[in-house]
């Protein structure tokens, strides 16, 4: 078996960066071609404000974020445009790793947890129908949290402690995988036990026996 998952009973993944292929400057270049030239100040992969916390936890709505994307930019710009560059980061799901996933799902426990926001969950929802399905991708995981239905996010360790009460696990018998270096210190104050996925990395390769 794979050195990671020796003595572990459930395996839990971050979406993007980790599943789904994302490129964060795809989306800051697209915000520029709009007129919004400081994008990068407002939002980044390590430190978001705090307007970017709420849109994650649901406790600001699409409408409400379109809004402070206009007034930031002192820009009127349509719905569509401003969706269209915020999804920009959103690349692909390569079929391998579904074909991974299913391959663990026969040993492992399966649990999702995403920071993401409604109008990045409906825009991954069309990519991976496109892929293979969402079906399928739904039925491989035992449980999907996403913030912005469960009004939390990482890297708060009370997240991580929520999860692992909601589904009656044992830190000690997890894996838990993000491209995040945040994510990782906040699960590890759960004593859940941790890969950071770095770029030299791909999941498929990692966890392939």
């Amino acid at each position: 078996m794979n050195d990671l998952l020796i003595n572990k009973k459930h395996i839990l993944f971050d979406l993007g960066g980790v599943l789904l292929n994302i490129d964060y400057h795809r989306t800051s270049r697209a915000f520029v071609d709009l007129g919004i030239t400081n994008f990068d100040e407002l939002y980044s992969q390590a430190k978001q404000s705090d307007v970017f916390d709420k849109f994650e936890t649901g406790e600001l709505s699409d409408s409400d974020f379109r809004d402070f994307i206009r007034q930031s930019a002192n820009l009127n710009l349509e719905d569509h445009h401003i969706d269209k560059a915020w999804n920009a980061m959103l690349l692909d799901f390569p079929l391998e790793r579904m074909v991974l996933l299913e391959k663990l799902k026969d040993d492992f426990t399966l649990i999702l947890i995403s920071n993401t926001n409604r109008i990045h969950v409906r825009a991954f929802t069309e990519i991976i129908n496109n892929h293979f399905g969402m079906k399928r991708f739904e039925t491989v995981f035992d449980k999907l949290y996403y913030s912005s239905s469960i009004g939390r996010r990482k890297p708060d360790t009370s997240t991580f402690e929520w999860i692992l009460s909601e589904n009656s696990l044992n830190p000690k018998d997890c894996l838990f995988i993000d491209d995040s270096v945040q994510h990782i210190h906040g699960a590890k104050g759960a004593n859940i036990h941790c890969f950071h996925l770095s770029e030299d990395y791909d999941i498929v390769e990692l966890l392939r026996n």
